[in-house]
């Protein structure tokens, strides 16, 4: 009689086990199913991050019609506005990925609601000092060497982004929370109207008032700012935005600790590479050859900059697909979302890379009449290629690194492939094998390539199961501490 109970619980966990084994294999029939929801997920968000994009490229463009003078100072400030402060909101605010993502998928929504909130607070706190950097950008830009027609120009023009700075704040954490809600119509609906006023506002602006450079950067705070206050009164009123929408409260300041916890290992997970790219084009004006160097270099840079918008809405995707599932406790269903993004990505990325190799030799005509700049868009369009499948298996694995909350794996990798391994590759490759500007890319493209190596290896190495407890740990120690707090 003894043995019965312990023999029905043998049978019982080894029905279990098989039970959970025959969950953990991934049919062709979910893994398909992922990748539409993925793809349904990614779509919108292309929109949202290249009409972002094209707000500066439009802004630039405009602004270059007014001489080669004002160009120059406009692309130099817009390029020191990414490096600075547009990059490092838009990285802190992907934490909101680990924190908010979670708890939507554990339907904690009063605590999304108020993560969203002291998201923006904290993202002003931080606007705040980094307005004060570009508030001084004129004069950083005369202590190294910047030409003083070049730095006064670029000084003024970042002078007046700083509303977009703010804007950035507002807006960010605002786009977390409707991706994390896989919300996607004001997303959507806001960017394409942003990018149809900001182009007659912007002509406007440089052309018809007499502003000349300062109205290409106006024209960027006033569609920033309509894009942020567009998806504010969306949360607002939205009934679709219910059960999310928390009112403002002094809990907002409960969360400040969490949300840098996991936001400052986002921001310099991306900071860190982008540097590493900026970094690319200043060592290309030390070449024998310059002016060329720099230009081929800003044009293969520009190509996957603009392309980069592809894998990092899918990473996006997958991050929110991740962090829900996590939450709410469903471990496969997250890793089947895992192997669907990165089919998807490399799918993807392969076509894009593909179409640009075909198009390699009037590709570089998009950017300049001149032969010797074609000829060399050419020999570097291969390159350019495999940058872009590279990149596409990055965005990936940087979104589910968000999703899951160890983002702080991400900085120790991309710290040691691109300035351990890459940079200092590239130097070699540029001035002692006197490969030039292809040298330079070859080096950070096997810095990328390390990237890729080493957070695929961690992320096929994770442990679901784990993971999702760890998640559940997370989300209840968020809401002991809060209780404490109120307590």
């Amino acid at each position: 009689m003894n043995m019965e109970p312990n023999q029905t619980e043998q049978k019982t966990e080894k029905y279990e086990d098989n039970n959970h084994h025959q969950q953990q294999r991934v049919t062709w029939g979910s893994l398909s199913e992922e990748m539409k929801m993925i793809s349904v997920i990614a779509g919108p968000i292309v929109v949202v991050f290249s009409s972002q994009y094209l707000l500066q490229v439009v802004a630039t463009m405009m602004v270059g019609h007014l001489g080669e003078l004002y160009l120059s100072s406009a692309g130099l400030a817009i390029s020191l506005a990414s490096v600075t402060g547009f990059s490092f909101i838009m990285g802190m605010a992907s934490g909101l990925e680990t924190i908010c993502g979670q708890a939507y998928g554990a339907k904690q929504f009063k605590r999304f609601g108020i993560q969203t909130y002291t998201a923006i607070f904290s993202l002003v706190l931080v606007s705040c000092v980094l307005s004060l950097v570009w508030i001084n950008m004129e004069n950083i830009l005369l202590f190294v060497g910047q030409d003083p027609l070049i730095a006064h120009e670029a000084g003024k023009f970042i002078m007046w982004l700083i509303p977009s700075l703010f804007a950035y704040a507002v807006m960010h954490p605002l786009i977390r929370y409707f991706q994390m809600q896989s919300l996607f119509v004001p997303l959507f609906l806001s960017s394409c109207f942003t990018i149809c006023i900001h182009i007659p506002l912007c002509w406007a602006l440089v052309f018809k008032t007499g502003l000349s450079s300062v109205g290409g950067a106006l024209a960027i705070d006033i569609s920033n700012w309509s894009n942020a206050i567009f998806l504010g009164i969306y949360m607002k009123y939205s009934s679709t935005c219910a059960k999310t929408r928390t009112p403002i409260s002094s809990e907002l300041f409960q969360g400040i600790g969490e949300f840098f916890r996991y936001a400052i290992p986002s921001a310099v997970m991306i900071c860190l590479e982008v540097w590493s790219y900026e970094l690319l084009i200043l060592l290309s004006g030390l070449l024998p050859n310059p002016q060329l160097e720099t230009s081929i270099l800003s044009v293969c840079l520009d190509t996957l900059t603009t392309l980069y918008s592809i894998p990092f809405a899918i990473g996006a995707a997958a991050s929110t697909r991740v962090s829900n599932e996590l939450g709410a406790g469903n471990p496969h269903v997250a890793r089947v979302a895992v192997i669907a993004s990165m089919s998807l990505a490399v799918v993807v990325t392969s076509v894009v890379s593909g179409t640009l190799f075909t198009c390699r030799h009037i590709y570089g005509y998009v950017f300049s009449n001149e032969q010797e700049v074609i000829d060399y868009v050419t020999l570097m369009a291969p390159l350019v290629c495999i940058s872009v499948i590279l990149d596409g298996v990055q965005g990936v694995v940087t979104g589910i690194a968000r999703g899951c909350g160890w983002q702080h794996l991400g900085v120790y990798v991309n710290l040691g492939a691109f300035y351990l391994c890459g940079i200092p590759l590239a130097i070699a490759l540029a001035f002692w094998v006197k490969l030039g500007g292809k040298g330079l890319w070859i080096g950070i493209q096997v810095g990328a390539f390390v990237q890729n190596v080493v957070l695929s290896i961690i992320t096929s190495c994770i442990n679901w199961e784990q993971q999702a407890v760890k998640a559940r740990e997370r989300l209840q120690d968020g809401e002991s501490s809060t209780d404490n707090k109120l307590v």
